[in-house]
């Protein structure tokens, strides 16, 4: 692909490619597609991808044409570029591809704008990210969407989305990422994710940890911003976790009644296990409200139970039960655990592997205990890793895991062991092991 060629922020590089002033150049090169329509931000260290995904799948129950951009993708890169739910039309990918190769070898030489001189102190060839990101807002533009659903690749502030300025921004929780980046603090790394909250534009939140919460309540004031506090303005009831997904009832407190939300209770569905997705479905359906007050219950209702994205707590194989999920985070392992072992009990199979800029022995505290076997191995080549560490952190804690580097072999290997046992098996810890287990195994939508 002719993006490859480019810096890729996500196989690591330098801090002074990570900026927003180069994005803001390409976005004036290309005169301004992030602005082709009205749009809804979604930021967060954790489930901003399933947030995304939902607000989409409401607004398209809506009646609207929705633009997604997410990332990463699990099996096709279109994945990171979507009409709705589904692909743009190939043409409109080629189009705007070659619109884009434009912009980059004819329009930006031209310019000779020095953000894009190497032989510069400051200056980077634009990277993989942002021309991705510009080729989202290109495909959006060609395609005449009626709204932009965007999430961000990495904290907020200098994140090559952050040119947009939406209807709505969202934050779902946050916890320690990228710290050579973001910071070494929540409070740090939550003052790059509220980078996204504009000026006098309502901002939905996740709880949050009160260092971080203490940030976002600043810079909503700062801002002149309206801050809807999740735990402060509605709630779940009757949660019910099932192999098939999970229901539970939204509603809103009465005092926000003069905000266009709704006045009575929602009950809900979406076809994903677990608590976290209840509440990303809160969110996506707050934000979506907010910036559409015309959203109706039903679109809310058909929106959420037709959402689907893969490599959230999906199950692969039936019988034993083989469930994906692209937890990688320690709290987002955690409750990719709770939700296992809920479902399918103590003592299944673990297949493991995370990056090199994860915390591995707090993940090896979560989950060691909770498993009959666990393989460690490596996930995919997207990313920097090292099994062996991981499996050193994890023998730390017990004599049950295993290292075998190798992915396939590792699949093999658990999944026999499964079945031999009958036995649920968990892949987890990246969304790029999770991509490589679902290569494998042979699951493609």
């Amino acid at each position: 692909m002719w993006l490859s060629r480019f810096i890729n922020l996500e196989r690591g590089q330098k801090p002074k490619s990570f900026r927003i002033d180069r994005m803001e150049a390409l976005a004036e090169l290309s005169g301004r597609p992030e602005r082709c329509a009205p749009s809804i931000h979604i930021a967060g260290s954790k489930g901003k991808g399933s947030v995304t995904g939902m607000a989409t799948a409401i607004l398209e129950a809506l009646g609207l044409r929705a633009a997604r951009y997410m990332s990463p993708h699990i099996n096709d890169i279109r994945e990171r570029i979507c009409f709705g739910s589904s692909y743009f039309d190939e043409e409109i990918y080629c189009a705007a591809g070659n619109e884009l190769q434009e912009i980059t070898e004819v329009r930006l030489p031209a310019s000779a704008n020095p953000l894009f001189d190497e032989t510069t102190a400051d200056g980077c060839e634009p990277t993989y990210f942002e021309l991705l990101t510009l080729y989202f807002f290109l495909c959006a533009r060609r395609g005449k969407c009626d709204v932009l659903v965007v999430e961000t690749g990495m904290g907020g502030r200098l994140d090559s989305t952050n040119v947009l300025d939406p209807l709505v921004s969202v934050i779902t929780i946050i916890e320690l990422e990228h710290t050579a980046f973001l910071g070494n603090t929540i409070s740090e790394v939550a003052g790059e994710k509220a980078g996204i909250i504009k000026q006098s534009k309502p901002l939905i939140l996740a709880k949050q940890k009160d260092e971080a919460l203490e940030i976002f309540r600043k810079k909503t004031k700062e801002k002149e911003s309206l801050l809807l506090y999740f735990p402060e303005i509605a709630g779940i009831s009757n949660l019910k976790i099932h192999h098939s997904g999970t229901d539970f009832t939204l509603f809103f407190s009465s005092i926000q009644k003069d905000l266009s939300l709704f006045n009575s209770p929602l009950s809900l569905y979406v076809p994903i296990p677990g608590k976290v997705q209840a509440e990303n479905a809160a969110l996506a359906v707050t934000a979506v409200k907010t910036a559409f007050p015309e959203t109706s219950e039903d679109a809310v209702i058909q929106g959420l139970k037709s959402f689907y994205i893969p490599g959230r707590f999906e199950k692969i194989i039936e019988t034993p039960p083989f469930i994906i999920d692209g937890a990688h985070t320690p709290e987002s392992l955690a409750l990719c655990i709770e939700t296992f072992c809920l479902l399918y009990g103590e003592g299944g199979v673990l297949i493991f592997g995370c990056a090199a800029d994860k915390d591995a022995a707090a993940m090896a505290k979560i989950v060691c205990a909770h498993f009959l076997r666990i393989f460690i191995t490596t996930p995919g080549t997207f990313k920097i890793s090292n099994p062996a560490l991981v499996y050193k952190a994890f023998t730390a804690r017990t004599d049950k895991a295993v290292l075998i580097e190798d992915t396939q072999k590792a699949v093999k290997e658990a999944v026999e062991f499964a079945h031999n046992k009958n036995i649920p098996v968990l892949g987890t810890g990246s969304f790029y092991l999770v991509s490589e287990i679902r290569k494998l195994i042979g699951v493609y939508r």
